[in-house]
């Protein structure tokens, strides 16, 4: 499975991306999708939406089932990607450039709790 190194990544398969503006990138990761299959619907976290780390904030919904979202920070949602609701598909074909929601995180040092990829790989492995 492809995990770039550049990513962070969460045990509930996220990954996140800081941007230059302060705020967060996230996404499901590769094994994420190949384990879902052929995602068809996502029901991203709105705008202003309160983050809880580690809690339930959208949903990604494939042929074979419905998985949630977890909030990878504590934060405020600041915009999603609005391509996805019409082609969800698109997180199979490029899981980490088809991002499902940018956040502005309460706390950066949070940052700490992510996974490098090294770790994420020793995770999925044991998945």
């Amino acid at each position: 499975m492809n995990s770039p190194i550049q990513l962070h990544y969460t045990a509930e398969h996220l990954w996140v991306n800081h941007t230059p503006d302060g705020h967060w990138l996230a996404g499901i990761t590769d094994f994420a999708q190949d384990s879902l299959g052929d995602i068809v619907f996502i029901n991203p976290p709105n705008v202003g939406d309160r983050l809880i780390m580690g809690t339930p904030c959208g949903v990604v919904e494939s042929v074979k089932t419905g998985s949630d979202l977890y909030a990878p920070m504590n934060g405020i949602v600041t915009d999603i990607n609005k391509n996805l609701l019409n082609a969800p598909e698109e997180i199979n074909d490029k899981p980490y450039t088809a991002w499902i929601f940018k956040f502005k995180p309460d706390d950066v040092n949070d940052t700490k709790y992510f996974l490098s990829a090294e770790a994420y790989k020793k995770l999925i492995k044991e998945d």
